[in-house]
């Protein structure tokens, strides 16, 4: 008999295999049950959860586990979220919270009725990066707070390992401003507080396929300013980069979880990934959702700090 809490995965596209991975490896959660409409996905997934049940509905494996982690496509996820939550399921959603803000903010108010443990999956929550940063502000080291940059750019969208996810190319419930850059607005919001959208500028290629270039400004009570720079196209690395600006010293996060610092000259990383850095801030992204459960003080978003993000991405998106 497993002693540690038994989880179903609803979702097994990369990012709902890259958990199961994450959980195949955590002592005190496993994947009982997984589920996904694509049998493709089910097959994979099977190859590293195989003692996982697959049962034939969604549903069945929500009533059947003790927690619920949802990475299917924000539609559904929404859907199955509150589901949980009248089995009184605690529920690890993957973000965007969603694509439809009256229905956000409904699932919201559903989850918080239902008084489960709800978090949302942001993983630079409980990176180091963002740790460091916080202090330096905190402390006086960084001075006064003069905004934040975020700049994000792709040869093609979606990059070539997601395109298994060919939901993400359209502008239903795609693109990088949703996948990546509500990463960044969350990050950005811890520092500065919720923020207000006051312009932004999407292009589109057509009516259904998502945005290609973005540009927007925010800024929060204090009138300090939040820039966001996106694009798609031409033959380069990929840049995924948030610059917080300060006084005295100056912070850029590169590629998610790199820090780099300066005080006017070069910049210098002083935060560097471990050589599994990606399993690593899973498993404490668990360990976080399991003081969540506990009702004991965790770094994870909350469904408000979601929502509050997803506003924001939307608005952008409207333009």
């Amino acid at each position: 008999m497993d002693d540690r809490t038994s989880v179903a995965v609803i979702g097994l596209g990369i990012m709902g295999r890259r958990m199961l991975e994450a959980l195949s490896s955590h002592d005190k959660f496993y994947a009982s049950h997984i589920w996904d409409p694509n049998a493709d996905a089910v097959a994979k997934a099977r190859q590293i959860a195989p003692d996982a049940v697959v049962p034939d509905m969604a549903e069945l494996a929500i009533e059947s586990a003790e927690v619920t982690y949802l990475a299917c496509p924000p539609d559904p996820r929404r859907l199955y979220a509150m589901m949980a939550a009248d089995c009184a399921k605690p529920i690890f959603l993957e973000k965007p919270l969603g694509i439809n803000l009256a229905a956000s903010r409904a699932m919201v108010t559903h989850l918080e009725k239902a008084q489960v443990p709800a978090a949302v999956n942001f993983v630079q929550a409980t990176g180091e990066p963002l740790a460091v940063v916080q202090a330096a502000l905190q402390s006086g080291e960084m001075g006064e707070l003069v905004g934040i940059d975020i700049e994000v750019s792709y040869a093609q969208w979606p990059r070539i390992w997601q395109q298994e996810a060919d939901w993400l190319r359209f502008k239903a419930e795609g693109g990088m401003t949703r996948e990546v850059i509500s990463h960044f607005v969350f990050f950005a919001e811890r520092l500065l507080g919720p923020t207000m959208l006051k312009w932004s500028h999407p292009t589109y290629p057509n009516e259904y396929l998502c945005e290609t270039n973005l540009a927007a400004h925010l800024s929060n009570s204090e009138h300090l300013p939040l820039n966001v720079f996106a694009n798609v196209g031409g033959a380069q690395p990929d840049k995924q980069r948030v610059l917080i600006k300060g006084s005295k010293k100056s912070f850029k996060v590169e590629q998610f979880s790199e820090l780099w610092v300066s005080e006017g000259d070069a910049f210098k990383q002083i935060v560097r990934p471990s050589e599994n850095a990606r399993i690593d801030g899973l498993h404490v992204q668990l360990d976080h959702f399991d003081r969540c459960m506990r009702g004991e003080p965790h770094q994870l978003a909350t469904i408000q700090e979601a929502l509050s993000v997803q506003e924001k991405i939307e608005g952008m998106l409207a333009g």
